[in-house]
């Protein structure tokens, strides 16, 4: 449930329901509210609001991933974890690797659409014309 994993999350940062409250910007009731899975659809706004001091992502809050009993060990190899480790010590930290997500899903988002245009385009008979005007005092 969301807020499991808010809570959970919220312990291991090591804030309490009070300054994670502050720092999101929402009710010290409305997190504890989702916290003990009261109040369990709450906007994407308020998600992203929670998400971001939590070093999270929205899409982690909303799905449950891991499959019961699934250890890292079970996901990760040696390699991976070296790497990860490697990343660690020098210096990334979660909002970095999560912005290297980002930015690769954003690549993927535009190679796919600029292929998907210029596949459009081969067959589009128009043309397009831009007109400047500079207007001189």
């Amino acid at each position: 449930m969301i807020g499991d994993r808010i809570k959970n999350l919220r312990v291991k940062k090591g804030y309490s329901i009070t300054e994670l409250a502050d720092l999101a910007g929402v009710s010290k009731s409305y997190l504890s509210y989702m916290e003990r899975n009261v109040h369990n659809n709450p906007s994407l706004q308020m998600l992203a609001k929670i998400a971001a001091p939590l070093e999270t992502s929205i899409e982690f809050l909303l799905e449950d991933r891991d499959p019961p009993g699934l250890q890292i060990d079970d996901i990760l190899d040696e390699e991976w974890k070296t790497i990860i480790r490697k990343a660690v010590d020098e210096g990334m930290s979660r909002a970095d690797l999560q912005d290297s997500k980002d930015l690769i899903v954003l690549k993927q988002w535009k190679e796919h659409n600029v292929d998907a245009c210029l596949h459009i385009n081969r067959y589009n008979k128009t043309s397009t014309f831009i007109v400047l005007h500079i207007n001189y005092g």
